[in-house]
């Protein structure tokens, strides 16, 4: 299996991340850990997490407690040198910490220190913002988005204050390399402009949300990514499981996310996405591949992609995900993929 670069930090990552946003919740802490240790057997090296998970539900009293879980787990097998640590911020809205404060050269440096601590490590490797304060068209508020209303000096300066203390954060040692998530082109690019002409810390990856039901991605910030060196993190490759084919038919197993969250981020709002799901699941069928690896290999093919983010409910899915590390698709797997898109590009 080929690493990829993250940006230009030097460091390489394993195509497939290990996301924890259910650990704590639906996935109880020595699950957890058996997941951490599969995922570096594997070959593994990057984990994602975030002070605000675990989700589902999102709880002032749980949050923090995916990146405890992660801790817990270096601290138990001392496998630090084997994985790099990406953790994130929150902002504006975010009612379950600090009360929803937007992101802050305050609210930075304390949400360090506090990760730092639950993470029982000295270092973050990669530290990303969670959104933008000023607004994001992800999470399906694309349909309705506009940027009318942004302040463009505003976020300028709140960009350069960022940068600066993330620069700061980075003297002392604290964190290693910075990256963006739920962020734009236009974002990105003030981000590195902005850090290279005052030798700031400079963007590494970008966490996006990217799938076959959500490519919102192939446009322009690819080519951000492929002159600018910025990588892709993609979350939810699996569409929050709707690609695998579970919820076919709007059945909602039990225990399953859309049990807990009906209609899973927005991804389930319009029948349409289920429908266009079950004609990539029908693919994959047609080519004797399972869905699930089907889905993965097409993020893993895309050439702005730095890896995609795998989270599982319990290690038994986690096993099924491995399974497909080292599949790639065939031009006419591609073919039926891109025939797909044409018709329906947007069904989320």
């Amino acid at each position: 299996m080929q690493t990829r670069p993250i940006g230009r930090t030097g460091l390489n990552t394993h195509p497939f991340s290990l996301g924890t946003m259910t650990f704590g919740t639906q996935t109880p802490e020595a699950d957890a850990h058996r997941q951490l240790d599969m995922a570096v057997e594997a070959g593994i090296n990057l984990i994602d997490t975030a002070e605000l998970y675990p989700v589902n539900p999102i709880a002032a009293e749980t949050c923090g407690d995916s990146e405890a879980i992660v801790g817990n787990w270096l601290e138990k097998t001392g496998k630090r040198k084997d994985v790099l640590i990406a953790t994130k911020v929150s902002g504006s809205g975010a009612k379950a910490i600090r009360d929803g404060a937007p992101i802050s050269p305050k609210t930075i440096t304390t949400a360090v220190e506090a990760s730092l601590k639950r993470l029982k490590t000295d270092v973050i490797d990669l530290y990303q913002l969670h959104w933008p304060n000023r607004g994001s068209y992800h999470f399906r508020q694309n349909w309705t988005f506009s940027a009318a209303d942004q302040d463009t000096a505003d976020s300028l300066v709140h960009i350069t204050e960022v940068l600066e203390t993330l620069g700061k954060l980075v003297s002392a040692g604290k964190i290693r390399h910075i990256g963006l998530s739920n962020e734009s082109a236009w974002g990105t690019a003030q981000f590195l402009r902005i850090a290279e002409t005052n030798g700031l810390p400079r963007i590494a990856t970008i966490q996006n949300e990217y799938s076959l039901l959500c490519r919102h991605y192939d446009l322009d910030l690819a080519e951000l990514s492929h002159h600018e060196d910025v990588g892709l993190l993609a979350f939810s490759p699996l569409a929050a499981g709707i690609l695998t084919g579970k919820y076919s038919g709007n059945v909602i197993p039990q225990g399953s996310r859309r049990s807990l969250n009906p209609e899973l981020g927005g991804r389930a709002v319009n029948p349409r996405s289920l429908d266009v799901a079950d004609e990539y699941v029908a693919l994959a069928a047609a080519h004797g591949l399972d869905p699930v690896h089907m889905a993965l290999a097409f993020c893993t093919s895309r050439p702005f992609m730095a890896a995609s983010i795998v989270g599982a409910t319990t290690s038994s899915q986690l096993a099924h995900l491995l399974k497909g590390a080292d599949l790639q698709l065939s031009d006419e797997v591609q073919k039926g993929i891109q025939a797909i898109y044409r018709r329906s590009p947007m069904p989320m």
